[in-house]
């Protein structure tokens, strides 16, 4: 994406460059125009230009004034002269100020594209190298910035260390900041079109905004970059002068604005997408940076739906405790956990999206969405142990929002979650529902097959631990057949086997398998066979 500025206060002639150049076939993804050099220095601030096309003669800022002041602002601009005058003195002071490329008026179309073409290549060119510089700094440092990363986001968590051992460490890993000292943070996160981008590519984009960070702010601050523990990127920054900076009075947005407005920039020219940022008060590092990292974290969720490009101080953001507002709906019954117990699987998913509705229409913090989390977590993992199922063979991640650090930063992301874990929780204890009934049926099997003796649907209900109807109702659904009739089936099979292969007496294959009267024992066979067992025998 490149974006190229004409200036000349005659419209006719940006009119007929806009209608006549084929842009897009060039590279330039945008094409802005000014009458100006006040107009042209307005939108570079605004807008990330890469290649500004200016005519010299103009009223207020002529074309070799707006190229010297881009020059001192904007240095990776390209910037290209077009004029009527082949004067030798503009040629000399075009050079000296290292001008582009000179073009003079008529505009021939060819040889106009001829130049934008020169700088579309020299831009790529330079970011080539830019990036293959980043790929190298990235390659050399990561082990040590793994290290160093992993102990500046324990500290945002919270982690303590002793004061003695966090020196050393600090020192080791060459990470600029002192315990005790004044710092700042700056959680950064990565907008358009980043959030496509695959692991790798977004690892060297995240170093490569660290790198952007050092150098714009590094005329008066100490700055360390590295991963947010939550995704994104976190700068922390320290005074160069060793004072503590907010006791000159000035609010950090007067100290820190033009310079985060220039990181900005520079990411967006550079890397070619869009940042938020937030920006802490000072506070004494290491003691104060987690509540400092927490505080930015509920900031950038408040400000979630304003959309990307954002640069938010800390301190002007309101603090009203009486705003703060209760999650009612995920508490009204019936519960989640009431309606998972019930199996109403269809209003504890109306109850799931009830509950964030509310979170969109409240003013929702970033501790809301942690409750509307936890809470249905916990309802989950209530039920899933009480139907004997560990929540891993549900969810991978076993709830750890580490392994899915962005997810609480977004009701939408956390609302997905919450209703595709319900489909899997319904499923899966769907299927361990039939497997837990189809085991049970096997053991009701396996004890009739080698007890045939005095055996009955009451006292196999003991043994397993069911209520007798219970029981026959659920072998009835899985076999077809009531568990009273399994029985005397096989009570008979056992009788016709004992008839032809044994000489026992019949009274005594009666007693075997459990009837008390052979006049009854003769009865059921003969309605199973059609005949009594002593024709069975005789036949």
């Amino acid at each position: 994406m490149i974006e190229l500025l004409l200036v000349d206060d005659e419209p006719y002639i940006i009119d007929s460059l806009n209608a006549t150049i084929p842009w897009e076939s060039l590279g330039i993804s945008e094409v802005c125009a000014a009458s100006s050099g006040i107009e042209a220095l307005r939108l570079l601030e605004e807008r990330p230009i890469d290649i500004l096309v200016t005519d010299i003669r103009m009223p207020e800022m002529d074309g070799l004034e707006l190229i010297e002041q881009v020059n001192a602002r904007w240095p990776n601009v390209r910037c290209l002269l077009l004029t009527g005058y082949s004067d030798f003195e503009y040629a000399k002071r075009a050079i000296r100020l290292q001008a582009f490329d000179y073009i003079l008026k008529p505009v021939n179309d060819e040889e106009f594209m001829r130049s934008i073409a020169g700088a579309v290549d020299s831009l790529r060119d330079e970011w080539a190298e830019a990036e293959q510089l980043h790929r190298m700094r990235y390659r050399l440092n990561s082990d040590r910035s793994i290290i160093s990363g992993d102990l500046i986001r324990g500290l945002a968590l919270g982690r303590p260390w002793p004061r003695r051992r966090l020196e050393d460490r600090l020192r080791e890993y060459g990470i600029p900041l002192e315990p005790g000292g004044m710092a700042l943070l700056m959680l950064v996160t990565l907008g358009r079109p980043f959030a496509d981008y695959d692991a790798e590519s977004l690892s060297l984009i995240e170093y490569a905004v660290g790198n952007i960070a050092e150098e714009v702010f590094a005329p008066g601050f100490r700055v360390w970059h590295g991963k947010a523990p939550h995704d994104g990127v976190m700068l922390l920054a320290a005074p160069r002068d060793g004072t503590a900076a907010g006791e000159a009075g000035l609010p950090v947005k007067a100290q820190l604005e033009p310079l985060a407005r220039e990181f900005h920039r520079q990411v967006r020219h550079y890397l070619k997408g869009d940042i938020s940022i937030v920006i802490s008060p000072w506070f004494v590092f290491p003691d104060e940076l987690a509540g400092a990292y927490r505080a930015a974290l509920t900031e950038l969720f408040r400000h979630r739906e304003d959309g990307g490009g954002q640069i938010l101080f800390q301190e002007e953001a309101p603090h009203d405790p009486a705003a703060v507002t209760t999650l009612e709906s995920l508490y009204r019954p019936p519960t989640l956990i009431q309606l998972l117990e019930s199996r109403n699987w269809r209003a504890a998913a109306d109850k799931i999206g009830e509950v964030f509705d509310s979170l969109e229409r409240m003013s929702a913090t970033r501790e809301h969405l942690y409750e509307a989390f936890l809470s249905i977590a916990s309802a989950y993992l209530y039920l899933a142990h009480k139907r004997g199922v560990l929540f891993h063979r549900i969810d991978r991640s076993g709830l750890d929002p580490l392994l899915d650090p962005p997810l609480l930063l977004a009701a939408d992301k956390v609302r997905a979650w919450a209703l595709d874990t319900l489909d899997s929780l319904r499923r899966q204890l769907t299927e361990n529902e039939r497997d837990i009934k189809s085991r049970i049926v096997r053991q009701v099997q396996e004890m009739v097959m080698a007890e045939t003796g005095d055996i009955s649907v009451r006292s196999i209900a003991e043994r397993v631990y069911l209520h007798p109807v219970y029981l026959s109702k659920l072998f009835k659904s899985e076999t077809g057949e009531s568990l009273g009739d399994y029985i005397i089936r096989v009570k008979m099979e056992r009788a016709r086997w004992l008839l032809a292969h044994t000489n026992r007496k019949i009274y005594e294959i009666t007693a075997e398998l459990g009837y008390q009267n052979p006049q009854y024992f003769s009865k059921m066979f003969k309605k199973h066979f059609g005949m009594t067992p002593l024709e069975y025998r005789e036949r």
